[in-house]
């Protein structure tokens, strides 16, 4: 019998759409496993490649910004060229591409090395929230209970206040810095990996490969580390790379508002957006710019991780 190919359904009988899916599933994994099966269709969906190609060019940017960038992050090259009526833009001067700022910096160099600043911050707020919904999720679908009843009103408190309002009050409290920036934004994005995680692990728990372990005499905690949160974590990873756009735009929202720490001329994107509403009528590009770079990130972040939950859900799967 040839491998990979489905049986034909019984004539006159109705076709069973779950039992087809289960078998093409079986049918994939089988030939390369479950994330083998997941990189070929990320690799044959256009949409995750431009996706994968800003989210690599962005990392690139952000990781070789001292070798990319003409000038030092908060050098102020420019000076001398600034009048109060009157900034140069981009193409009016060779030394400076994209123009100047307000205060005599190069614009082009700020976005350079505002990548690597959103970067480590979208990063390690990411992070920060990943791991501490991981562990609040892990508790609450290991023990259930009254454990996950606590648990679970204590991530419902958090979800009733809005994320951007949780991460301001947050960054309020804890001071004008980077670090507070990343604290109060992982904060925020706690809730959402908890009860993605409890959401998968209750799923999997009644799974057969769970029963049989059961059935073998092994320990709750030995059945949840070993088969059931691995089995869990992939909508995790999936939600962790859409919330990396997610944590760029919010980054900037905060900076945006004044909460980011540093001086006028800190090369960060959502500062750049700041110190550029005084300057629309004369000089636009100086919020277009920073604004665009924002919003392509976000983009790039949202597609890659689009398409890798498509490649992961099992009904786009068996298609």
């Amino acid at each position: 019998m040839s491998s990979g190919i489905l049986p034909p359904a019984p004539s006159g009988g109705p076709v069973d759409d779950n039992a087809v899916v289960d078998a093409q599933l079986m049918a994939a994994q089988t030939r390369g496993g479950f994330w083998h099966d997941v990189f070929q269709r990320l690799r044959r969906s256009p949409v995750a490649w431009i996706g994968a190609i800003i989210v690599l060019a962005f990392l690139l940017v952000a990781a070789l910004a001292p070798l990319l960038a003409p000038y030092p992050a908060e050098s102020l090259p420019g000076q001398r060229f600034i009048t109060p009526t009157d900034i140069p833009g981009p193409g009016e001067m060779a030394e400076f591409p994209l123009g100047l700022d307000r205060f005599g910096g190069d614009v082009l160099s700020k976005l350079i090395w505002g990548a690597q600043a959103s970067l480590q911050i979208g990063v390690i707020s990411t992070a920060l929230g990943l791991l501490g919904g991981m562990f609040l999720g892990l508790l609450a679908g290991m023990f259930g209970g009254w454990v996950d009843a606590l648990v679970m009103r204590f991530v419902d408190i958090l979800l009733s206040v809005p994320n951007l309002l949780l991460a301001v009050s947050i960054a309020a409290i804890l001071g004008q810095s980077q670090l507070a920036i990343m604290i109060a934004i992982g904060a925020s994005q706690v809730p959402v990996f908890a009860r993605l995680l409890r959401a998968s692990m209750l799923q999997q728990r009644g799974a057969d490969y769970v029963l049989s372990a059961q059935t073998l005499g092994l320990s709750r905690r030995s059945i949840t580390m070993t088969h059931v949160l691995p089995n869990s974590v992939g909508p995790v990873i999936v939600q962790g790379t859409l919330t990396l756009a997610t944590a760029v735009i919010d980054a900037a929202a905060l900076s945006f508002l004044g909460l980011g720490g540093g001086l006028p001329q800190t090369a960060e994107w959502g500062r750049m957006l700041t110190y550029a509403q005084a300057e629309l009528a004369i000089a636009p590009w100086l919020a277009f710019l920073p604004g665009i770079c924002i919003a392509v990130t976000a983009l790039g972040f949202t597609l890659l991780g689009e398409s890798l939950r498509e490649a992961m859900d099992p009904r786009t799967r068996a298609r």
